[in-house]
């Protein structure tokens, strides 16, 4: 492993970048337990942010399907992770989505997929939020689109105002969602039905 003082910044891996960052904190990169922590952040960081390389719309426009369905299609719980891009520390919690079809609908797999490919980036939570109903929105231009998501972040739990039990709740409503208060309310009232 080069140090970055070695080589120049343009030409250092991230593995270099990173092994150079643990001997700035004070730590010894030759200790059994980091040695090979230099290569496994770059793979692992590599992996968290893929999804900027990915094209959603690509993924949802492999599984559009005609229908004749007009009720709301809701998926609800989606897991999701994603690294905040102002301290680099995960956040993570459920995401839900809603959509009155338009005489298309998406493939249900896919809308988990959509999710992944905004949460595998530096990212907000409150820009992933719009980002995944306004392609939704593109993709299949439905009578309306609702988006809520629910996470915790640990650059607020573990530093900073360190509160373990907060949680960060965001919305986006566009067409019927927006415009329609009834519409609305029913989207709100079936994701906290069973329970949650």
């Amino acid at each position: 492993m080069k140090k970055v003082s070695d080589i120049t910044l343009a030409s250092a891996s991230l593995a270099d970048l990173m092994h150079e960052v643990i001997l700035r904190l004070g730590e010894d990169p030759t200790r059994d337990g980091l040695l090979r922590t230099p290569e496994r952040t770059e793979k692992s960081l590599k992996f968290l942010t893929k999804g900027l390389h990915e094209d959603p719309e690509q993924i949802l426009r492999d599984a559009l399907f005609d229908v004749t369905y007009d009720e709301m299609v809701i998926v609800k719980d989606i897991e999701m992770f994603s690294l905040c891009e102002h301290h680099m520390l995960p956040f993570f919690g459920k995401v839900h989505i809603a959509y009155i079809p338009n005489g298309k609908v998406i493939g249900l797999s896919k809308l988990p997929r959509l999710v992944d490919v905004f949460g595998r980036r530096l990212q907000v939570q409150e820009r992933m939020t719009v980002q995944i109903a306004e392609t939704i929105q593109s993709a299949i231009q439905p009578l309306g689109v609702g988006v809520v998501i629910e996470a915790q972040h640990l650059c607020m739990m573990m530093r900073g105002v360190e509160k373990q039990h907060s949680s960060t709740v965001t919305s986006s409503m566009l067409g019927a969602f927006r415009n329609d208060n009834q519409t609305r309310k029913e989207f709100l009232s079936l994701l906290h039905k069973n329970g949650r």
